[in-house]
């Protein structure tokens, strides 16, 4: 569990740090085994979200922890990053609202993550 709160911290940092819109934390853990937690945030264009996308892989990598897939990087709409128990969703802002995750899944726990005392 350490690890999935320092993927999750340290996801959330980069995130906050690179200015992504709206990050949103939700542990799934007791409403599907696909996986523990959805990190879900917005970017405003497509070079923005390929952006997040990589600085995210960067900062994990560095502890080395790697993503198991990532999807959508080439359309920059929807990029998934796959790492087992935690699926990060960085969404272009017209397709966040469209495919709506957080109306999906209202039945998971928000999570809060203090980035600041990182």
């Amino acid at each position: 569990m350490e690890k999935s709160q320092n993927i999750l911290t340290t996801a959330v940092k980069v995130l906050s740090d690179k200015k992504a819109k709206d990050i949103k934390v939700i542990d799934i853990s007791k409403l599907t085994a696909i996986a523990s937690y959805f990190v879900i945030a917005s970017g405003t264009s497509a070079l923005h979200v390929k952006s997040l996308a990589d600085n995210v892989e960067e900062k994990l990598s560095e502890t080395e922890v790697y993503p198991l897939k990532i999807e959508g990087y080439n359309s920059a709409r929807w990029i998934l990053m796959d790492y087992n128990d935690i699926v990060i969703h960085i969404f272009h802002e017209e397709d966040r609202a469209y495919y709506d995750l957080e109306r999906l899944w209202q039945d998971g726990q928000e999570v809060y993550i203090d980035v600041e005392e990182n």
